[in-house]
């Protein structure tokens, strides 16, 4: 089993420094989108997608608002498809998508691999097909007008836990553990990916956080993330609930399970260099 750390899409807003807490303020900033592609004995998984071919042929389907806000920039170069197509794999060889949440910087790619099954939470995807006036502008129905293959999943309240969370176990036939657990706030049903790898657990947390220091001891995070993360947030307090939990989490079991969020480019970097450095 190899885990391969991806940016599937940037965006480049000015004021790096308030925005990842250096650089200059008229400086663009780098966001990325951390997606995993996961090998196993039967193909691959996609954890997230980040932006897509039909986002990169017209980033105007993203719409003003987030294009003025958060400046995109979605290339060919860097969707799913390509960045696998360079590790030697085809579309085709994408079996499973699993979803943090439904947001339109995480599913541009489903149409990529329109053959794959796609997991997400129940609550969520219904908050995607059914949104509410307020939660309409972060899901884009143009990334699943081509009918995915949704498998859609419950948190049992009293069901399995994973170091005090709840979870979800899917994807039984294949051979590394994939877990969903659930971290609702950023949306109604946010959930991160746990995915056992060799030398412990990674947890992928979507946008349960949006800066590697909310995770650290004492935590921190730059000025312009702190004030955007509660106006996107479906549920606040649940938001700041689950990412101080998931701080703990990184105080006390740093040593076996890696934490990383999906927009952090710090984080990436040092998944992916670690990545490099592991035994094929």
């Amino acid at each position: 089993m190899r885990v391969h750390h991806l940016n599937c899409g940037s965006f480049c807003p000015h004021g790096a420094r308030l925005v990842e807490g250096h650089g200059g303020l008229l400086e663009e900033a780098h966001i990325v989108c951390h997606c995993l592609a996961i090998e196993g004995d039967d193909g691959i998984v996609l954890v997230d997608t980040g932006f897509g071919s039909d986002d990169a042929r017209n980033p105007k389907q993203l719409g003003q608002p987030f294009r003025a806000l958060m400046a995109p920039r979605p290339t060919q170069a860097e969707t799913a498809l390509s960045r696998l197509g360079e590790l030697g794999f085809t579309g085709g060889d994408v079996k499973h998508v699993v979803t943090t949440h439904l947001d339109l910087d995480h599913t541009g790619g489903l149409p990529d691999f329109p053959a794959a099954e796609v997991h997400v939470l129940a609550s969520e995807l219904a908050a995607a097909l059914h949104p509410t006036l307020r939660e309409r502008a972060r899901y884009l129905a143009a990334h699943w007008r081509h009918g995915p293959r949704w498998v859609e999943h419950r948190a049992e309240q009293g069901g399995e836990r994973w170091f005090g969370f709840e979870s979800v176990r899917i994807l039984p036939g294949f051979e590394t553990e994939v877990l969903l657990v659930p971290l609702a706030g950023h949306s109604r049903g946010h959930t991160g990916i746990a995915v056992r790898s060799g030398e412990g657990w990674l947890l992928h947390c979507g946008d349960a956080y949006f800066n590697h220091g909310q995770v650290e001891t004492p935590p921190s995070c730059p000025p312009a993330l702190r004030l955007y993360q509660p106006l996107l947030a479906a549920d606040n307090a649940a938001r700041k609930s689950n990412a101080e939990r998931l701080r703990e989490l990184a105080a006390a079991h740093g040593d076996e399970v890696t934490l990383f969020c999906s927009h952090d480019p710090r984080e990436l970097e040092r998944e992916q260099s670690r990545a490099a450095a592991a035994p094929a």
